[in-house]
């Protein structure tokens, strides 16, 4: 009976030090769990109950995004947000996607102070959304500038004649369908693309003489399509501070936000996805190939996308 009793004591201790191994490792493997979540989401932020500077950041080729249109409306709608930093590094996009976000920017201005942190580039469709913020800090060696706009597409038709391949087409007007890769452009075409660049590139014109106070003279005179490093933007008014996050944030302190306050990061969420084990390979597959934090999306951060731009663009081509 008494080997009998320690075997039961023995087995209720071995109990007891199972349960207590098992509650061991569920806590762990929820924490490891949160964490991994966290690392590949990034803590996937949408707003914070506490007063803060949000950031945002515009980077890569510029089209029209609508997350991002709606990401800066519920900014300036967030009563916790004080101040706004659009960290901009852009060589620029198609001129829509400059407009609506250059719009979207001046209405978050009108109800929060908005400053522009440009770093590496600020050029064509990224300089013009950097213009709609109240004050812009570049750094020295930042690219700013580009202002222009241009239209480009391929002539095979050199090509077609050596693979012996033709085109029947019939037109209801001389200039419907053009200018068009398969036949060489023709003079009327061409004053016809033009006449389009030249309305876009005057009204890009007129956003950077209002917006960067200038005549339109003065405004035009910069706006050859030169770039200009972040000392050369500001004597050229093109910028307003040299400088980087703390000089936008000292800047906000003038506008009466407190400099002590978080700056917090409001990000893309959509472009994080849904599948959680595929965005992860695709961040891993990113750090391997020496890639800044991909969040899945290689093919923007290789700047390919820069292929795939329709119709009139504002980019600089390094």
């Amino acid at each position: 009976m008494a080997m009998r009793a320690d075997d039961l004591i023995d087995r209720r201790r071995l109990r007891r030090k199972l349960t207590f191994w098992r509650v061991v490792a569920f806590l762990v493997l929820a924490a490891a769990v949160i964490a991994f979540s966290t690392w590949v989401y990034d803590d996937n932020f949408t707003g914070q109950a506490v007063p803060h500077i949000a950031k945002v950041k515009i980077e890569g080729t510029i089209t029209e995004d609508e997350e991002l249109l709606k990401r800066l409306e519920a900014i300036r709608k967030s009563p916790e947000v004080k101040g706004v930093i659009l960290s901009i590094d852009s060589p620029g996009g198609t001129t829509v996607g400059g407009e609506s976000t250059f719009e979207a920017v001046r209405k978050l201005a009108g109800d929060k102070p908005v400053v522009a942190e440009v770093g590496t580039l600020a050029a064509s469709a990224g300089y013009m959304i950097a213009s709609a913020a109240d004050h812009i800090v570049a750094r020295q060696t930042s690219i700013v500038g580009s202002i222009g706009v241009l239209i480009q597409y391929p002539d095979v038709s050199g090509l077609m004649d050596k693979l012996g391949i033709k085109l029947e087409e019939v037109k209801s007007s001389p200039l419907k369908a053009s200018p068009s890769p398969f036949k060489p452009t023709n003079d009327d075409e061409r004053a016809m693309v033009r006449k389009l660049i030249l309305d876009s590139y005057d009204w890009f014109v007129g956003i950077v003489a209002d917006r960067r106070k200038m005549t339109h003279e003065q405004a035009l005179a910069l706006a050859d399509g030169s770039i200009f490093t972040g000392r050369q933007a500001l004597a050229n008014h093109l910028v307003d501070a040299v400088g980087g996050e703390q000089e936008a944030i000292d800047w906000l302190a003038t506008k009466g936000v407190d400099a002590k306050l978080k700056v917090v990061e409001w990000k893309d969420k959509d472009r994080r996805g849904g599948f959680l084990f595929s965005q992860s390979m695709a961040k891993l597959a990113a750090k391997a190939l020496g890639l800044p934090d991909a969040g899945g999306d290689v093919i923007h951060e290789l700047g390919a996308d820069r292929l795939f731009l329709d119709g009139l663009v504002s980019v600089w081509h390094p």
